[in-house]
């Protein structure tokens, strides 16, 4: 046993030895990153190279060979990455709040935790405070895979000007969680009305006489919950560390894989990446066809087409605008060509942007 515990301690001096040098790399990182920062502060160049860091991940994923967890590899260098380039400069985030829904962990997730973020009380509010520069970027759901579209979103991309500049695609996993964490404690439970649908059938079984109470958000059903002994929340990973809380049952909602795409909304959207995709919001002449005719465009050019949703024009009755996804960055002169004979058939025409996809840039900013 003596001689087990000289090797223990053998082998934590070494990792305490890689930690120091680890230590010392990150430093060396940061001071390259601030000196980059420099160099183009006297440029035109963009701060963020969306292609460099999705070859530095495809570059690290292949050379690991899966010795290191890729997706906890992924994790660490992202924060690693997004410190890196804050430090050239900060920014300060806005999203729907309040503190630990889940588009704040959305947000965490695409940023990391280094960047100053501001929880605002609606999604218009998030649009209208990127729009007037108070925030250099804001994050909106825009999309469930079981409750469809988040129109609030669809219908602020009509009414402010704004580029999309990234997108996130989170797996919702809503958890029961209490200050206890013993589930018998529980009096009540209270989440956003969506949570509290999602779970519907898992609390009609589990949990049959216990009332539910619809609030404002997930992050608000937490505070809730630690202040109050008797009341449980459905809530976010997040939402247990920011408040201190206790997990009594976790992934309790009715189907796996309930997935919501954010959006990361700017004033520019980024360069090419080699996985993007670009949205449009346009309208269409008033004649037979005219849909198709546009479709037909994206078809000759070999564009996919990943999403379309009409959306009414406030104050003109029976009159819609539509929101076009498609796979490709405006850079790409496939992409470009069938934009610009779209918006000659249009009768409104906007540019949403062009950004790297959820799918593939996850760990990016």
């Amino acid at each position: 046993m003596a001689d087990n515990g000289q090797e223990i301690l053998d082998i934590r001096g070494k990792i305490d030895a890689i930690d120091d040098q680890i230590l010392d790399l990150l430093k060396q990182r940061i001071g390259c990153a601030k000196a980059i920062g420099k160099l183009k502060d006297g440029t035109r160049r963009a701060k963020w190279d969306p292609l460099r860091e999705r070859q530095i991940y495809e570059r690290l994923m292949a050379d690991n060979h899966e010795t290191f967890p890729e997706q906890a590899l992924r994790s660490i260098f992202h924060e690693i990455i997004t410190t890196c380039r804050l430090s050239q400069k900060n920014i300060e985030v806005a999203y729907l709040g309040p503190e630990a829904t889940f588009t704040h962990q959305a947000g965490v997730r695409y940023f990391g935790h280094s960047a100053d973020y501001k929880p605002l009380e609606s999604i218009d509010e998030v649009f209208a405070e990127v729009e007037k520069g108070r925030t250099n970027y804001g994050v909106v759901p825009v999309e469930n895979s079981i409750e469809g579209s988040v129109f609030s979103t669809l219908d602020s991309f009509m009414k402010y000007k704004v580029q999309i500049c990234g997108e996130i695609r989170l797996e919702i996993s809503h958890n029961l969680v209490s200050k206890s964490g013993n589930i018998e404690d529980i009096q009540t439970v209270a989440s956003h009305s969506q949570a509290l649908a999602q779970c519907r059938e898992w609390l009609r079984k589990n949990m049959p006489s216990v009332p539910t109470l619809p609030v404002f958000s997930t992050g608000a059903a937490a505070k809730m919950a630690a202040n109050n002994p008797n009341i449980g929340a459905i809530a976010s990973s997040l939402a247990i560390k920011t408040h201190g809380l206790q997990i009594a049952v976790k992934g309790i909602e009715d189907y796996r894989g309930n997935t919501t795409r954010f959006l990361v909304i700017g004033n520019k959207s980024p360069e090419y990446s080699g996985a993007d995709r670009t949205s449009l919001l346009i309208g269409t002449m008033d004649r037979p066809g005219a849909l198709n005719e546009i479709l037909t465009v994206l078809s000759d050019e070999q564009i996919n087409l990943a999403k379309i949703e009409s959306r009414p024009i406030k104050g003109k009755h029976w009159q819609y605008l539509f929101f076009l996804d498609m796979m490709g960055h405006i850079e790409e002169e496939r992409i470009r060509t069938g934009c610009d004979k779209i918006k000659e058939m249009c009768s409104y025409y906007e540019w949403l942007g062009s950004y790297p996809r959820g799918d593939e840039a996850a760990a990016m900013f």
